[in-house]
């Protein structure tokens, strides 16, 4: 599947308003987020990465052009698609290497064209985890097989740590519940742990988990999931919630309620 994480930046609301429905339209299940001030455009793409950019260039504080630049900075790879009532900046829109040049008012037909041919095309992601409803790890679209059911609840109990670090008795303790660490639960999680290192490897993801001494961990930067995305205030993962939360984990059952609160107080913000 293609992740798409889009911007939309106009000083003029109804403008604005008018993009982010032609948007939309076009690609219904991106993230999109939309900003009247350049300046806090930039910020989001500071700790968000932005698959594309539509911007207007005569804005008020900071030109399209001057943000596009700045973009540019934080990732070579953003896809920068000017939105203007002005065709005298194509020469501009050229040496900044931009991906498009829509004239006002931007239709959708127009948008999905652009978003079909990116400059920078969006990579392919291979793996996706579910945590909503039942735990699942899909590889290109269709369930990933574990060779023991253990080795995908280990992967799901480090996915809910979001990155935290977790010992070998603390990872006995959930997944054997009251069972002692003893030698030969010690070995059994062992060999989980290699079944499951071995189930990444064969979908191109070995680098998801980090081992350190006597403890293992999932690195959260690089690892597709819609529960990661609901924590970073995306709205897709926002809108998918639905009080469901890896019901097949008894020990996911915190999470789920603390989701919950989350879901009633208006979800989490950036």
């Amino acid at each position: 599947m293609f992740y798409l994480n889009i911007i939309a930046v106009d000083d003029e609301s109804d403008a604005l308003w008018c993009l982010e429905e032609a948007i939309h339209t076009a690609v219904s299940d991106c993230d999109l987020e939309t900003f009247t001030q350049p300046k806090d455009a930039l910020a989001y793409a500071n700790l968000n990465p932005v698959t594309a950019a539509f911007l207007d260039i005569e804005m008020r504080g900071m030109t399209g052009l001057d943000l596009a630049l700045k973009l540019r900075e934080l990732n070579p790879k953003t896809n920068i698609i000017f939105v203007t009532g002005y065709s005298d900046y194509t020469g501009n829109a050229i040496k900044l290497r931009a991906s498009g040049y829509i004239m006002k008012p931007a239709t959708t037909p127009q948008i999905r064209e652009e978003l079909e041919n990116l400059r920078y095309p969006p990579a392919m992601t291979r793996l996706y985890i579910r945590c909503f409803g039942t735990f699942e790890v899909f590889s290109d679209g269709k369930p990933l097989v574990f060779q023991r059911a253990k080795s995908k609840e280990l992967l799901a109990y480090l996915i809910d740590r979001k990155g935290a670090a977790a010992s070998t008795e603390e990872i006995i303790g959930a997944l054997w519940e009251d069972q002692p660490a003893d030698a030969s639960i010690r070995s059994q999680a062992r060999t989980v742990f290699s079944e499951l290192r071995k189930a990444l490897r064969s979908a191109g993801a070995d680098d998801w988990i980090v081992k350190s001494r006597n403890s293992f961990a999932i690195d959260p930067g690089i690892i597709p999931c819609d529960y990661f995305d609901f924590l970073n205030g995306r709205v897709a993962a926002l809108n998918t919630y639905a009080g469901e939360y890896m019901t097949q984990y008894s020990w996911a059952e915190m999470t789920n309620g603390w989701l919950s609160r989350k879901t009633t107080d208006g979800g989490i913000k950036n």
